[in-house]
């Protein structure tokens, strides 16, 4: 069974792969947002680490930043912490 700070930190982790996509382009949320079916503000929450997401988000995303879903998850996680 997976932890509850494993959860959270692959959260925060995710929103800091965004963070960085976003920043390498030279985007905002609200240009993102504009790309997509989703608003600025809860871009902005999902880059803090503080929405848990759904798959139809991280198309989305992906659509919204015209990059591949798999690249929102270039991050390690540690499945061995308990």
């Amino acid at each position: 069974m997976i932890n509850e700070n494993t959860k959270k930190e692959f959260i925060i982790q995710f929103g800091t792969q965004l963070g960085q996509i976003k920043k390498d382009k030279g985007l905002s949320y609200r240009k993102i947002a504009e790309n997509c079916d989703l608003d600025a503000s809860f871009i902005s929450k999902i880059e803090k680490g503080t929405e848990n997401i759904t798959l139809e988000t991280i198309l989305n995303l992906s659509y919204g930043l015209k990059i591949q879903p798999k690249e929102l998850f270039e991050f390690k996680v540690d499945l061995e912490k308990e």
